[in-house]
């Protein structure tokens, strides 16, 4: 290869054709992605320097991509962002995938989230936040509100606290390390907990796609049924919510109506669950009595 003219067209030609024999989605895509973070140019501009040529340094780097692409590493990972909401978020191996479904969650907790009033900020309780994607876009739309975030995983925080700084809501957020609501003052109320929470079934998770696999257990697995997290939440969640605060909740697709169960019987007003766009059961809410 190092004797070649590898010009942008023929690197993407090639690795195209090597993503779809090694059964990479979006092949094309994906290279695309790969060489734009090489070379630091968007997509749209690789396709006006075609005739470009690499150096030996810039064959290099997009070679040591795409073979770790191969083995079924997120392209996420490779890239070290992923674009969420309105905004670009830092991840890697440490956080899960941010992904497309949890933006309805955020659009949903923004929906239920009242104005300021009387020098009262609104206030944002973001459980298992990960890469901090649900609770800082929350703190980024919503100037007025203070936005807490919890995880148990250190290094979670560790990316969730980059991002922060990134967006500039640092001023705005609290991070804190813990299970839940366990860091979390016992006299703390909030008018929205928001969570996207493990909620794959243990017993599911070895035949999940190797790109996921590669993805934080920790952040994955909710027990045998996919719910034990989800159930501790929203046992919990009464106790620090204003009246009339929400439950907000990333679930899985098939676990629609015994999450809304869970809600009535914790006391929960107006509980629904509502689909995404693939028409799957994924956000449930509820509102705690005023």
């Amino acid at each position: 290869m190092a004797d070649e003219l590898w010009t942008i067209q023929k690197l993407l030609v090639w690795t195209t054709g090597f993503f779809t024999r090694k059964g990479i989605d979006a092949p094309r895509r994906t290279a695309e992605i790969l060489l734009s973070h090489v070379l630091g140019m968007d997509r749209v501009r690789l396709y006006m320097e075609f005739e470009r040529p690499l150096d030996e340094a810039e064959r290099a780097r997009f070679k040591a991509l795409v073979q770790r692409r191969a083995a079924r590493e997120p392209t996420d990972y490779l890239t070290g962002s992923r674009p969420f909401h309105k905004y670009v978020f830092a991840v890697d191996a440490r956080v899960l995938v941010p992904r497309p479904e949890t933006e309805q969650l955020v659009e949903t907790a923004l929906s239920r989230l009242p104005k300021s009033g009387g020098g009262d900020a609104p206030r944002v309780l973001d459980l298992c936040t990960g890469s901090g994607c649900v609770g800082l876009t929350i703190a980024a739309e919503r100037p007025d509100a203070c936005v807490t975030l919890t995880d148990i995983s250190a290094d979670a925080l560790d990316v969730a606290r980059a991002n922060a700084q990134q967006l500039g809501v640092s001023g705005r957020t609290v991070l804190l390390q813990g299970d839940l609501f366990v860091p979390v003052s016992p006299n703390a109320r909030f008018d929205i907990v928001v969570s996207n929470p493990p909620y794959v079934r243990r017993g599911v998770i070895p035949t999940l796609e190797p790109e996921v696999q590669k993805e934080p257990v920790l952040a994955l697995d909710g027990g045998d049924d996919g719910l034990d997290l989800i159930r501790r939440i929203i046992a919990k969640a009464p106790q620090h919510l204003r009246p009339g605060g929400w439950l907000c909740l990333e679930i899985g697709d098939e676990q629609g109506r015994e999450v809304l169960a869970l809600l009535q019987g914790a006391g929960f007003r107006d509980a629904a669950v509502s689909q995404d766009f693939a028409g799957l059961d994924r956000i449930a809410s509820g509102r705690l009595p005023s």
